[in-house]
């Protein structure tokens, strides 16, 4: 690579290999990313970002816009190469929006990056790689901390833990330290944060969000954003944009989280968000007050994801009930107008595509998810999603149906009108790429790349929000903190936990169960003594996941004469839908030859019904030895099934096992606060409304206390700090 600092101004990094030279102006260098040997606008530095873009999108072929409106499919990088296909994708489909997905390491994501930006600097008029990533901090629970340090990434817990700590100066560090860590791996687009409120607690997303509250969602999705986009001093290139900033994309507009049954609209039977409690505005809060009004300086989120779902009879314009994407009143009229929202606007992966038509493709995510416009060819798809302001389409690597779009369109408005269309969404997507820097220096130092990714400092920042995440519903009799006298250690008791098979969401086969102790009995021997021996021990510390209810839909179901649809289940044993709505509010696909959804009366079990069975076991075992249960949560559940057999009950959301550890032996207080209702059964979960908030009857433990939003413990009892009182009203 080939560095040139100008006093004042930009440093240029470009590759010898690439064709591309550096001119001299006015005593200033710029990179010639065209090969002209003329200094046209877009390549120089010193003029604003919008101008810089107005001029680069007039330059550019309808081919070239039409690759800058792809976005790759999953990219999973094992080797500093490029493959073929990629290769094929940037030279031949002029796309510049890759999603990374696993990388093989630190190092290995910075060489492939300086290979993809230099394939692509000699292309054209230059334009480099925007690549993004899905969250990537989660923790590896069995990890000891000491061992993470250095690593692959710093973890940190889920949105929903983060959402427990109540505390949005916490969520700002995350997004300050995790955009470093991107920009090191040449990431600088996060597909993040997920701001739906989770308004139905059996949607399988719930835990990607900052939960149910669209006050707390707003605060969050504030900080996220303020974190990842700000840069400040030297990084700062325009209005708090710079070399430093992560653009964000906020999702899922106009919020996901309102599914019909708690279903998801990846897969046809869940496709229909309903709103039974007329509760459509309350959604827009977390992208209304919060992603579009920021503080850090850059204003708001860069970016905005439509959620795959039909918003069913929330059109009152144009009577449609299809896709958010493909409605032009949620995107034009509601996003664009009412809202003004400038900036990028990128569909979910995959939502042109054909869908399936045999009744097997009902649980097979990875077919087309254009619901609503099924009837449309793909082109036509296309051509009714850019039409309604749409920048950008996920899941796609080749561009032939985006030029036939506009092929569509010039017939209907002519040349002049899809021109103008087609530069209006390369001029929002070239100005993500210009205020972040990349045009000036897309490249890495590898060296740097393995100092900054999960360095000790940032380690330790994820270990400390690990621990504000962790909430502490049960503490009967103060047994916790576990504390010896004298100077013996406690022996702990840890029984197996029976792993049931998964199947995978993609296609991807079974995964068989299996046994396995729950936790690193390593991390857990630092702690205490250890015993297989339940009579032998001081304590028993039970490792659960929250019930596995299902996704809410079988074809086995379909296939003996039902309709296919099973309700979701949160609690552990049998569940029968006595409670659900006899007729669904809303339905009808193309396979189906009905609309009426219900599944009130069927009968489910939980996947992972015996972790019920492993605390009361245990506790039986224990006699009157306290029973300490750690449940992994990723939805809220009817924890009254065994509440009352557990002495003391910490819920985690993607936390190492050593965090949790450091609470239990009392060496950190508890301080995590419920982001979510407890609900006291699931009558109390079918009948509260899909698309309203904190409309549940609770639990109410045996202790009298109510496990309701903002509840939490700490040694002292009940917290009721100042957190409690903002969120609580």
């Amino acid at each position: 690579m080939i560095y040139i600092s100008n006093r004042d101004g930009a440093t240029l990094g470009y590759s010898a290999n690439s064709g591309v030279e550096h001119i001299i102006r006015a005593g200033y260098a710029f990179k010639d990313l065209n090969q002209n040997n003329q200094l046209d606008d877009y390549e120089d530095w010193r003029l604003p970002v919008e101008e810089r873009a107005e001029d680069l999108a007039s330059k550019m072929s309808k081919e070239q816009i039409a690759g800058l409106m792809l976005y790759s499919s999953h990219q999973s990088i094992n080797s500093s190469e490029l493959t073929e296909a990629q290769t094929s994708y940037i030279v031949n489909d002029n796309l510049r929006h890759v999603l990374i997905t696993s990388v093989k390491s630190p190092e290995t994501a910075a060489q492939w990056t300086n290979n993809a930006q230099a394939l692509a600097e000699g292309l054209g008029l230059g334009i480099p790689l925007n690549n993004s990533s899905d969250p990537r901090h989660g923790s590896d629970a069995s990890a000891e901390y000491n061992a993470g340090a250095g690593g692959d990434i710093s973890m940190w817990p889920e949105s929903i833990g983060l959402a427990a700590s109540f505390d949005p100066e916490l969520v700002e560090k995350f997004g300050d330290i995790a955009s470093e860590e991107y920009r090191a791996l040449g990431i600088s687009t996060a597909l993040s944060p997920q701001i739906d409120i989770a308004t139905d607690p059996r949607w399988y997303r719930f835990p990607g969000t900052f939960g149910e509250d669209p006050k707390l969602s707003a605060d969050l999705a504030r900080a996220y954003a303020d974190g990842f986009q700000t840069s400040k001093d030297e990084d700062e290139i325009e209005n708090a944009w710079g070399y430093n900033s992560v653009n964000t994309m906020a999702k899922h507009w106009p919020g996901g989280g309102s599914g019909e049954g708690g279903r998801d609209a990846h897969y046809p039977f869940g496709k229909y968000a309903v709103y039974p409690g007329n509760n459509f505005d309350e959604h827009l809060v977390p992208f209304l007050d919060g992603a579009f009004d920021l503080q850090g300086g850059t204003d708001s989120v860069a970016a905005i994801m439509p959620y795959y779902t039909i918003s069913w009879d929330q059109d009152p314009k144009y009577g449609e009930n299809v896709g958010n994407a493909y409605s032009k009143y949620m995107i034009d009229d509601l996003l664009r107008q009412k809202y003004s929202f400038d900036g990028v606007v990128t569909t979910d992966w995959g939502i042109t595509g054909d869908i399936g038509y045999e009744i097997e493709d009902m649980e097979n995510f990875g077919y087309g998810s254009s619901w609503g416009v099924e009837h449309l060819s793909v082109p036509e798809r296309f051509y009714k999603v850019i039409m309604n302001g749409v920048d950008q389409f996920g899941g796609v690597d080749e561009s032939d149906d985006i030029l036939k779009a506009y092929e569509l369109g010039v017939e209907e408005h002519g040349e002049e009108l899809m021109r103008a269309r087609f530069e209006e969404s390369a001029v929002r997507l070239l100005k993500n790429v210009f205020q972040v820097g990349l045009f000036e220096n897309p490249y890495l130092d590898v060296a740097e790349t393995s100092e900054v990714v999960g360095n000790p400092e940032f380690m330790q920042a994820g270990f400390d929000a690990q621990l504000q995440s962790i909430v502490m519903l049960k503490n009967k009799e103060n047994v916790l903190p576990l504390q010896a006298e004298g100077s013996d250690q406690l022996t702990a008791y840890v029984p197996e936990r029976w792993y049931p098979p998964v199947k995978s969401r993609f296609g991807g086969g079974v995964t068989p169960g299996y046994y396995e102790v729950p936790f690193n009995m390593e991390v857990v021997e630092q702690y205490f003594n250890v015993t297989t021996n339940p009579d032998e021990a001081d304590f028993a510390l039970v490792g659960i996941m929250s019930p596995d209810g299902g996704l809410g839909y079988s074809v086995e179901d379909r296939k003996e004469g039902g309709n296919g649809y099973l309700p979701i289940s949160l609690q552990y044993s049998e569940y029968t839908a006595d409670y659900a709505r006899a007729e669904s509010v809303a339905g009808g696909h193309p396979t189906e030859d009905f609309t009426n959804r219900t599944y009130k009366d069927k009968t489910v079990t939980a996947a992972n019904t015996q972790d019920l069975d492993l605390v009361l076991e245990t506790k039986a075992q224990m006699d009157d030895k306290p029973v300490i249960v750690s449940v992994q949560t990723n939805n809220p559940f009817v924890i009254g099934e065994f509440e009352d057999h557990a002495d003391a009950i910490l819920t985690n959301f993607g936390v190492q096992d050593q965090a949790l550890l450091e609470i239990v032996s009392g060496n950190v207080e508890p301080s995590g606060l419920l982001p979510f209702q407890m609900p006291a059964d699931m009558k109390t979960v079918e009948e509260q409304f899909e698309d309203v908030p904190h409309d549940m009857e609770v639990h109410v433990d045996s202790e009298g206390n109510v496990y309701d939003f903002t509840f939490g413990l700490n040694w002292d009892g009940v917290i009721n700090d100042e957190r409690v009182e903002k969120y609580s009203q």
